[in-house]
């Protein structure tokens, strides 16, 4: 589903078409252990009132700061300096462990194919693991060299428009996550 994750791997893949790969890694960093400690039990912890909370202000605001960031480049849009701030492991770990849904949705759906995979033992688990994060890479590849490699067809005006939107899909994210662990949405 289209949303933090996505819109780093779109804004990091115009410098770079490795970029999905990084971000996915960045993502596996955050996502590897949540799936582990689902596995032990631990997934009733991530859907507490408490931790939704935290994680939603916290990462709320986080996703607001890189979308604001986004917006404040100044000088040549995508002038690889600027655009990486921040490198594309860190914004796949920010975008993935600041987003209370990613911890809500692991604990509900993510439970229940971590539940299915272990009819077949923790091989089952673990090829599991391993399938799930290589389609994450895929994905995110996918879309990252896709923006790589159309750049030079949009020129930078459109690039423009893109970052803007990528920018403004992290700050929208930023707000709803705020907003719903205060429990106004």
């Amino acid at each position: 589903m289209p949303g933090p994750v996505f819109a780093a791997a779109v804004a990091k893949g115009y410098n770079d078409k490795k970029a999905g790969f990084l971000v996915a890694v960045g993502h596996g960093i955050v996502e590897f252990p949540l799936m582990v400690l689902i596995y032990l039990g631990f997934a009733s912890f991530f859907t507490s009132g408490f931790w939704k909370q935290v994680v939603g202000l916290v990462g709320g605001c986080m996703l607001i700061y890189m979308g604001f960031s986004m917006f404040k480049l100044k000088t040549k849009i995508f002038s690889v300096d600027e655009n990486l701030k921040y490198g594309s492991v860190l914004a796949g770990v920010l975008t993935t462990g600041l987003n209370p849904y990613f911890f809500v949705w692991w604990a509900t759906i993510g439970l229940t194919l971590i539940v299915n995979s272990t009819i077949f033992g923790l091989i089952g688990f673990l090829i599991f693991m391993v399938v799930h994060w290589v389609c994450d890479v895929g994905w995110y590849s996918l879309v990252s060299i896709s923006i790589f490699k159309s750049r030079m067809v949009w020129g930078e005006k459109v690039g423009k428009i893109v970052l803007k939107v990528g920018a403004s899909i992290l700050t929208f994210f930023g707000l709803w996550f705020i907003f719903s662990s205060l429990g106004v949405i």
